[in-house]
């Protein structure tokens, strides 16, 4: 028989105590839960609104920046030089295209798209949300546009949009001054990034390059404004909310004399070369010619490597400014300054006289120093020897003026360093001495050195515009301003004259000094080459040897290479009375400086002195 089970009894106060603690806990974790979300709906809703706010409209609203145009670029009267003219491109909608290649093959006998530009086409747009127009060709013609707008009706998706780009009106005529702009590549955009000027350019694609359109980038490139758009989660646009203008850049007026630049680049002819023209009363540079040039819009578009390749190797080296990085012994250009040392330390005055024979001799040493002319001058004094562009004075004086104070009296007038014009492609040039060559070569300096130096030769190199420059002050005894490209700015209301840069002036122990050496000049001139002329000007030619000749052989420049013979320079200005330009010409190998670049200073100054003349008649 089965024991029988047992019968528990039940412990009420126990079972309800034990419901109880469970029930507070519960109660307690759902209170808990509760707080803490309340506390994150009060954080989100309370503290965090507008962080979230802005984040919300961030995603429905989308701004997009719209590109200022640039400013415009003028010369001194007004002359438009670089406009924005309108282009063309077509672009494609591809979620609006049914059948893509077919479309571009029916396309392509409206307007000329390659294969390989289609293939490039298709390619790129693996890469691209279809609801987003991408461009399928560039730089339409107006007869490419109406060809397509008349057939338009059968390409839906497909549309021509229309855009501005920098022309340049003259072409190559002013390019090394101008410069030109081009797409902004990875440097750009590093530096933009740096100067934290990178927002500025969201919606422009092209960036000043070289000349004035570098330097002055700034000014010309003006502010983005910017669309606000609601999209949907598709990044679709759904309709425009805001749209703010953007300021456009701030038209130019350059120094430069349209005519008398292209009067420049005509006198040149192609030759390589350079003429610079500056307003001496105050800086402005009148004419800054290099020559050869190139076409500034090939690079605004996009040059093809073919065609940069084609530039960037081309012996006569199109790409440098001459005027400003050309690098050119002065030769007797610089006698004037040389003289004018002498006289002012009192190595010579105007009634000492040395025998030329054709030939100057350190003392004590066998080796002759020749003079331009085999047979000599004669008797010179410093006024013939300026005249007469005597090499043996000048071997003497500088053989007892010696290189540092050659290279000390030198530096004021600005060889050997930059001028401080506004474009950035300048060069410095080199005003040797005993310190420059130590350490440059980690030589000593010879006498013979100094030798050269008295007759512009030697280590002693400058630029065109530093020539000018010089021969400015020259011309204004001593009164220096720093070379400028800018005129004025034009405000919205008006033009402001940007402030001249007047530099300390060059003061001599004896300032008649001045009037010694500028009227030797001004005998130059009209001893030959402005013998007939209206007004009366001054000038200094000379012809620097490329390459050294033996002491006993004779120069002959059909028996060498075209491009180791003579360099020909001029300075000259006009009228002598009150300078208001002043000229220097530069001729690579052209041989003879009072030959060849004389010509070209005289019919520049005609140009613009007849010019003044007629007009100040009117």
């Amino acid at each position: 028989m089965a024991p029988r089970k047992r019968v528990t009894m039940h412990d009420h106060a126990a079972e309800a105590s034990l419901f109880k603690r469970r029930a507070l806990f519960t109660f307690t974790c759902v209170v808990i839960l509760l707080s803490i979300l309340l506390a994150n709906l009060y954080h989100l809703q309370i503290l965090s609104y507008k962080d979230y706010a802005t984040r919300s409209n961030d995603n429905r609203i989308r701004v997009v920046p719209v590109a200022p145009s640039r400013g415009l670029i003028y010369d001194r009267h007004g002359k438009l030089l670089a406009e924005n003219r309108p282009f063309f491109s077509l672009e494609l909608i591809p979620e609006k295209v049914k059948d893509i290649p077919e479309i571009l093959k029916q396309l392509s006998q409206i307007i000329p798209i390659t294969a390989d530009e289609q293939q490039d086409f298709i390619a790129s747009l693996k890469h691209h949300r279809r609801f987003k127009p991408l461009t399928l060709k560039n730089r339409l013609t107006e007869e490419q546009v109406a060809l397509f707008s008349v057939n338009q009706h059968k390409f839906p998706g497909i549309s021509v949009i229309a855009g501005l780009k920098r022309h340049y009106l003259y072409d190559g005529l002013m390019t090394h001054a101008l410069g030109y702009v081009g797409r902004i590549n990875d440097r750009d955009q590093a530096r933009l990034r740096r100067s934290e000027q990178w927002k500025n350019y969201a919606a422009t694609k092209d960036i000043g390059k070289l000349g004035i359109e570098k330097f002055y980038e700034s000014l010309l490139h003006g502010k983005p404004g910017h669309l606000e758009e609601e999209v949907n989660n598709r990044g679709r646009t759904i309709r425009t909310l805001k749209s703010v203008a953007p300021q456009p850049g701030q038209d130019i007026y350059l120094t430069l004399d349209l005519n008398l630049q292209r009067k420049a680049m005509e006198l040149l002819n192609g030759r390589r070369g350079s003429v610079v023209a500056i307003d001496p009363r105050d800086g402005g540079i009148l004419a800054l010619a290099s020559s050869p040039t190139y076409d500034p819009n090939l690079f605004v578009h996009g040059i093809s490597s073919k065609a940069y390749n084609k530039l960037l190797n081309s012996k006569s080296r199109p790409l440098i400014n001459r005027a400003t990085q050309g690098q050119y012994a002065p030769a007797s250009t610089v006698k004037p300054h040389l003289a004018l040392l002498g006289l002012d330390e009192k190595i010579v005055t105007t009634k000492t006289r040395i025998w030329d024979p054709g030939f100057w001799q350190i003392p004590g040493v066998a080796r002759k120093y020749r003079d331009w002319k085999r047979w000599g001058h004669g008797w010179v004094d410093v006024r013939d020897a300026l005249i007469h562009s005597c090499d043996t004075f000048f071997y003497d004086l500088a053989y007892k003026t010696g290189v540092n104070k050659i290279a000390e009296f030198m530096e004021p007038f600005g060889f050997g360093e930059r001028t401080g014009i506004d474009i950035f492609e300048e060069s410095a040039g080199i005003m040797p001495s005993k310190d420059w060559k130590r350490l440059r070569y980690n030589q000593p300096w010879y006498i013979g050195d100094t030798i050269s130096v008295g007759i512009g030769q030697g280590y002693w190199t400058t630029t065109p515009l530093q020539l000018a420059n010089a021969a400015a002050i020259m011309a204004n005894k001593g009164r220096r301003f720093t070379p400028h490209l800018l005129k004025s700015i034009k405000d919205r209301t008006s033009k402001i004259d940007t402030p001249i840069d007047e530099l300390a002036p060059i003061e001599l122990n004896n300032p008649k000094n001045w009037d010694i050496v500028n009227e030797a000049m001004r005998d130059t001139a009209h001893k030959k080459r402005f013998k007939d002329s209206p007004y009366t000007a001054a000038m200094k030619t000379g012809t620097a040897q490329v390459i050294s000749v033996a002491q006993d052989t004779r120069y002959d420049a059909d028996a060498i290479a075209e491009h180791f013979r003579d360099n020909a320079l001029t300075i000259a200005y006009a009228p002598f009375e009150n300078p208001r330009i002043v000229v220097a010409v530069v001729l690579e190998n052209a041989g003879w400086g009072g030959a060849n670049a004389g010509p070209v200073a005289k019919a520049l100054l005609d140009e613009y002195m007849l010019r003044d003349t007629l007009e100040h008649l009117q």
